[in-house]
């Protein structure tokens, strides 16, 4: 009988070869695994699994929109000065910017003239419930002055509402608007700067304040695509800024459009940010992931083997009775391979060290 010596590192290993057999197309040689090669390879079991799927979108990290303050402008003026940055950390009340405001003033000065005009209808009031109580005037000239009172009173409270409601206690006479931060957290949006006027009709906010404590991802899934994602999915994102670091998540939103510009579906994966790594605007490469309802035959990736054009892997029945056998791949997720033909559910194959008894088996 003659002998195959294999030399792995400083170890000499036993392949005893004797007769040899055909498996398909493939001759190979009977070859016995030593006690110290049984050591050192691995053996798994082929099973039938659902298959899983992956698809790679790229996308940006956004603020959680459900928690963030938007600070819109109280009333028309210039910008006089502005405190903070984009990104900058404010607390409760901290000063944002300074805005003058010819509104302010104007409100200021019709409160002034409200409170003269209440001033004298009161006396007014006062002087004719005193003839009135004394027979010297009539019923009609109390009542008239008391009608002139309270509409007095009612423009006076209409300007110190109008004041109140645009940034009351924050406002002076000199028509100075000063804007506060109305909670705690990071300035995300910033739309103005010192100089700027802002008109009647802004519809926009001034500044967004996030805490940064959770983060949207949108994602851009292609038309080709959609079919392929849908709410519940996992997903893995990464970003240039942490390489080796991932960020776990689902999709929690599916858009029901397509954006116009790019023609792409957003989809969206919310993700706590505790460490506050991601910040807006950030690039992500988001992996998704899902189960499918086909099944297929699953083995681990490691075991198989590329030559000559063809994959195969190693079929492990005992010590000496080993078979290399081609197989079909369908696709590899993660560590999984999964086959459509070549295995059956149930056999075994060697996924460690492999190579040396592929070797040993189809050696002339």
């Amino acid at each position: 009988m003659k002998k195959h010596i294999i030399y792995l590192g400083l170890g000499l290993i036993g392949l005893s070869a004797c007769q040899e057999k055909k498996t398909g197309t493939m001759e190979t040689k009977q070859v016995c695994v030593s006690d110290s090669l049984q050591k050192m390879i691995k053996i798994d079991t082929a099973k039938s699994t659902p298959m899983k799927d992956e698809l790679t979108l790229s996308g940006e990290v956004s603020f959680d929109e459900n928690k963030v303050v938007k600070v819109f402008p109280f009333t028309s003026g210039q910008v006089m000065e502005v405190k903070v940055s984009l990104g900058d950390k404010v607390v409760k009340g901290q000063t944002l910017a300074i805005i003058r405001s010819a509104d302010v003033a104007g409100s200021y000065t019709d409160l002034s003239a409200t409170k003269s005009d209440l001033a004298i209808n009161k006396r007014q009031l006062e002087q004719a419930e005193y003839l009135y109580k004394n027979g010297i005037s009539s019923e009609r000239d109390y009542t008239e002055a008391k009608e002139n009172y309270n509409k007095a009173v009612a423009a006076n409270s209409k300007v110190r509402d109008q004041i109140a409601i645009n940034g009351g206690g924050n406002t002076s006479a000199s028509g100075s608007l000063i804007i506060k931060a109305p909670g705690s957290g990071y300035i995300v949006e910033k739309n103005i700067s010192a100089g700027n006027f802002i008109r009647p009709d802004n519809a926009s906010s001034l500044f967004t304040i996030s805490d940064m404590k959770d983060v949207w991802i949108w994602a851009n899934v292609f038309e080709s695509d959609i079919s392929k994602v849908k709410k519940g999915y996992d997903a893995k994102i990464t970003t240039l800024a942490y390489p080796d670091k991932v960020f776990s998540g689902k999709i929690d939103e599916i858009s029901s459009v397509l954006d116009p510009d790019n023609k792409v579906m957003k989809v969206r994966i919310a993700l706590e940010n505790k460490e506050m790594l991601l910040k807006p605007e950030m690039f992500t490469n988001v992996l998704v992931s899902n189960k499918d309802m086909q099944t297929s035959i699953a083995i681990p990736a490691s075991s198989v083997l590329f030559d000559n054009s063809k994959y195969f892997v190693v079929v492990y029945y005992s010590k000496c009775d080993l078979q290399v056998r081609a197989v079909t791949m369908i696709k590899t997720v993660d560590d999984i391979t999964y086959i459509s033909s070549g295995l059956k559910p149930g056999e075994k194959v060697i996924s460690k060290n492999q190579l040396l008894l592929y070797n040993a088996l189809i050696q002339e």
